[in-house]
This record gives structure tokens, sequence and C-alpha cells, in this order.
């Protein structure tokens, strides 16, 4: 027998030796799960018709072990899966009789990024449901057993309501969840109620478990986790979040009104109505791999007074991040919307109470969101209209004086300080501010950053196409090379190109308003669009598209106003006519110019010492 022939029969024996262990394991499980069912159908029997079972020499789970680990709730620990459906116009919810609890939630407006029914919920991850105390330390998750379903309930407005009761084995004790939806709502009443349980559950805090898995919907998985965030809100009104890392956690120790799981486009609230959480836990994970974008498990602490009849309200937010939506429900859960943070925290105030309010007005006039950024681009270039005009003016004073600024340049040489007061003087004399043309682009910053803010976080973009873009709420792809470029991404962005070349051309119009002899200045307006070249590329598509619009813009106008409007000789005129009134030197041009006197001083005193 040669050594392939060895080898194959050795293989062929260990598979059969796996084999045979494997089937005896399945076999003994199955034995053991009947053993299970036998010995929870027995304790549901009416006493006088239950079987003894010998516990000393059967592995099988007898009465007494089942009472054990489920208390006076053993008679709900097996069941038949059934499941029941709630569902209005927005939104279809399965609930299941296991847990009583949601099973899938289908949000029906909306679709995944390839297509398919868009789920909120769906898979054995999710639950929801009471952690209840038991004896010998044992600890009873409502998830795991099955409740008793009540019929669906029409209310005269509309509503549904179902109800999942939870008994014990003694008579008029129980655990209930009721929900109820009303029509057109993401909104979900969910009320536990406990009846009869002050003596099964110790007075003070009660565990609602919510485990909740975002599963990937839209195109780019890297800017789903990027936005994938735990927001909450305090009692006392304070908000705070925190973006979903491998592993994190975060402990609030004080009442708590919401926690909320925001997507990037969508989240699931819990919110307590008439009394607040007492506390809350927040356990997140990021799965390295799969579709999985994370994972939210959070402990809300539940003040239970140790009533015989005990009501906790809450309701449940299943829909999309819509800024309206939110707004309407009077509790800031808008704040999940991220419409400027950080040191640009100001510009939410820009989207709040300008671009928002247009936005939506454009968009009631037509459903092409393509235009609805172009009419967007034209109102906010108006409103900056005053200031660029300004700026255009700056600049053309500025080259009306450049050849005299090469001559005091060409003068003075290497000596920047002598030129520096120079300078000063000459704009003193011409009444031109040396500031007149950066103000203006400042004044512009806080509306860039508003709309680098408020196109990415728009679902009303997501999905909607325009000319090559798919979708608007994430990059535009003309070409994917199959591999990535380190610093510029896998693909190319047409809209991203088409923005930096009018940049490019932008920047050239404007080259009058930098100072050419710094190197620095003159160059950087040509170098920093490249470089933002491979930020921009995995960019929303309407972002980019504004920004692209918005620099075509400006060079026509740019070239309308220097053309046609701003009279060259006229500004001449006018600054040879301020040369001949007498200087009026403001204070802080006095003060200006004394601490360059006394510089000036100071380094020829130092010249004579050396």
């Amino acid at each position: 027998m040669d050594r392939n022939s060895v080898i194959g029969f050795v293989l062929l024996g260990a598979l059969l030796i796996g084999y045979i262990f494997w089937n005896q394991h399945s076999t003994t499980e199955a034995r053991l799960e009947k053993a299970r069912q036998d010995s929870i159908a027995n304790l549901n029997k009416p006493k006088d018709q239950q079987v003894s079972t010998d516990t000393a020499s059967s592995p099988v789970l007898d009465s007494a072990r089942l009472s054990s680990e489920y208390g006076s709730f053993a008679a709900a620990a097996a069941g038949t899966e059934q499941t029941q459906v709630l569902e209005n116009e927005v939104f279809r919810i399965v609930f299941t009789n296991k847990g009583g609890e949601p099973k899938t939630i289908e949000l029906k407006d909306f679709k995944t990024s390839e297509g398919k029914p868009l789920f909120l919920q769906a898979g054995s991850f999710n639950r929801t449901g009471l952690k209840i105390p038991l004896q010998n330390n044992q600890t009873l998750h409502t998830s795991d057993v099955y409740f008793t379903a009540g019929n669906i309930q029409q209310g005269g407005d509309g509503s549904k309501t179902i109800s999942y009761r939870l008994n014990t084995d003694q008579p008029g004790q129980y655990l209930e969840y009721t929900y109820a939806i009303k029509p057109g709502s993401y909104l979900v009443d969910f009320t536990i109620n406990l009846v009869g349980l002050q003596n099964t559950l110790p007075k003070g805090n009660i565990s609602l478990q919510w485990n909740s898995q975002a599963d990937r919907q839209e195109h780019d998985m890297k800017q789903e986790r990027l936005n994938n965030q735990v927001h909450y809100r305090f009692a006392d009104k304070e908000h705070d979040y925190f973006t979903l890392q491998n592993r994190s956690q975060e402990k609030l120790e004080r009442p708590v009104q919401w926690v909320s799981f925001k997507q990037q486009f969508f989240n699931i609230t819990m919110l307590a109505r008439k009394e607040n959480f007492a506390s809350a836990e927040i356990n997140t994970k990021v799965p390295e791999s799969g579709n999985i974008v994370g994972q939210n498990m959070t402990t809300l602490a539940i003040p239970y007074n140790g009533a015989a009849a005990y009501s906790f309200p809450m309701e449940v937010y299943y829909g999309p991040n819509h800024y309206k939506t939110l707004k309407a429900m009077d509790i800031e859960l808008e704040k999940i919307i991220p419409l400027g943070t950080g040191i640009f925290a100001f510009v939410k105030y820009v989207n709040k109470w300008i671009i928002i309010p247009v936005f939506n007005f454009l968009g009631g006039l037509t459903s092409n969101y393509g235009l609805i950024i172009l009419l967007l681009t034209i109102f906010i270039r108006l409103i900056i209209a005053p200031f660029t005009y300004q700026s255009y003016v700056s600049a053309a004073k500025m080259k009306v004086l450049k050849p005299e600024l090469d001559e005091l340049r060409k003068k003075h040489g290497d000596d920047q300080q002598a030129f520096g007061m120079e300078q000063m003087k000459l704009f003193r004399s011409a009444g031109v501010n040396p500031l007149g043309g950066c103000l203006p682009a400042l004044l512009q910053l806080p509306i860039l950053v508003a709309m680098y803010s408020f196109f990415p976080s728009s679902i009303e973009l997501r999905q909607e196409s325009f000319l090559w873009a798919k979708d608007l709420s994430t990059y535009d792809s003309i070409y994917n090379f199959g591999f990535t470029i380190p610093l510029y991404g896998d693909h190319i962005s047409l809209f991203t190109i088409l923005m930096t070349i009018t940049s490019l051309i932008l920047a050239f119009y404007n080259r009058g308003m930098t100072d050419q002899s710094n190197p620095v200045m003159k160059y950087m307006p040509y170098v920093f669009p490249v470089m933002l070249l491979g930020i921009f590329n995995s960019m929303a598509a309407a972002l980019t598209y504004y920004y692209f619009l918005s620099n075509v813009i400006s060079i026509a106008l740019q070239w309308v106003i220097q053309t046609f409007i701003i009279d060259h000789d006229k500004i001449h005129a006018k600054i040879q006519a301020n040369k001949l009134k007498p200087a009026k030197t403001s204070k802080w041009g006095e003060r200006l110019a004394e601490m360059q006197k006394r510089q000036q001083e100071m380094q020829k005193q130092q010249s004579k010492k050396k």
C-alpha cells in the first residue's frame, strides 16, 4: 500500500469517527429536548394527572427543575410560536407570542440600496423584554417564554391595539405588554402592566433589556458606520451621544427620558412618557465583518413602586431621521440629525432657520431634487450677493494698486517690515481696506459648512437620482477601479471632478485677490482643491453637485461683474482723489503704526550693537 493510500484511509477513518460522535451528540440533544417538552406538558396537567419522574436515574428535565428555572412562570416555558400583524400606512410590525414582542419591523415607504424591503428589525438578536429576578439568584428573560396573545382591537380613530399576557401559577397575577399604533404614525404605544406581582417582584428598579441590530441598508457601508450612533436625553433635557466603536459602554446613572439607536437615515428610540427611566446602561458592538452595521444592547431601569397594579407607559419610534417628523414629537429627538457639530456647531442654526425651510418649500414645487438643489444654490447666492460684490470691488481696487505695490516691493527688497508700513500708508491714502476681499469669504464659510452637514444627512435625497448619480445621498461613480487607491478611493466621482476643475478656474480668476509675492498664498488656492479631491470623492453626490453649481455661478457672476458692472477707470480715479484728501487714521491704525515704528527702532538698535 503506497503512502497516498495510507493517508486516504486515515482521513476516511477520522471522518467516520467524527460523524459517529456528532450523531450521538445530536441524538442526545433531541432526546433531552423531548424530555423537557414532556416535563413541561406534565407540569401543565392537573396535579392528579401528573406523571412522576425519577430524577435520580434519568437526565430529563423534571417539574422541580423547571420551577427552579422559571419560578411561577414555568407554565410559559414551552409553547408554539404564533405571530400577529399590526400595520398602518407607514410600517408593518409582526408580533410574536414568544416574548410578546415585535419580531420584524418593515418600513413600507423605503427600500434598501439593493431594492429589497427595508427592515429596521429582523433576526434573533433583536429582543425587548423584562429581566425578572427569581429565587436561587435566577433571572427570567421574558423574551424566552411564551405569552398568551389577545385579539387585535380596532379603535374608532383608526388605531389598532394588541396585548400579550404572561400568567403565573397564581390566579390574577400576570405581566402584560400592550401595543397600539395610530394611522400614519411611526410611533408605537408600548405599556408594561404588572398586576398582582407585588410579592413576586421586589420593589425598586426592574431591568428592561433592549437589544437592537442595525443591518446594512445603504450603498456605502463605511458612511453607515460613521453615522451609527446612540443618542440619549436626560430628564433635565441634556442631550449627548457617542458613535459606535468596536466595543463601547456608557452608564447613565441619572433619570433618562429617551435612548435612540441611530442609523444613517433611520432610528429606533425608546421613550418614557409619564415617568422617566431611572437609569440606563448602554453596550454597543461593531462586528468586524459581514453586513451588520452595529449592535446595541441597552438595559433600561424601570422604577417599580411595588404596587399591586402598576403601569409603565412608553413609546417606541420606528422610522426615518426626518427633521420635521422628529421635531413634531416635541422631545428634541431631531437633535440626532447631524446639522452641525464640533467647532462648527453654530451652523445648525443656519440649517434650521434657513436651509431646511427653503429646501422644504422648493420640495413642494417640484420632485426633481437636482432642480431643487439648483434653485437652493441660486437662493443662497442671492443672499450672499452683497458680500460677493464687495469682494470683487476689493479685488478691483487691489488690481489698480498693483503697480504701486510692485514699486514699493522693489524699493524695499527683503525688508518686509518697511514694505508693510509703506503698504499700510498706501492703503490708507487710497481708502482701500486690505481685508475687504477676505471678510466676505469668511462670512460665506458658515453656509458652506452648513451645506456640508445638511446634504449627507437629508433623508429626502436618499435614493433620488439625477443625471448619472443614482443616489444623491451617496457618492456618484462613473467608474469603479476594483481596487482602492490610497487617499482617493476605489471609484471616480464625476461631480467631485467637476467641482475640483471649477475650483481651479475660480482660483485663477481670483489670483488678483492674493499676495502673488508670497509663494504659499500664490499657489495654495490651486493646491487646496486637489488636496480635497480624495476627501470629497466619497461624499454625497448632492454635496459635490452643490459645490460645483456654486463654483459655476461664482465664475459667471465674477465675469459679469468685472466686465459690465465694475468700472476700473472710475475706481482708479476715486483712489487718486482719496490720496489728495487729508489722511484720517483710526485709533487702531495709529496703534499699529506706532508698534511698527517701535519694532523698526529696536531692530536698528540691535544692528548697531552687532
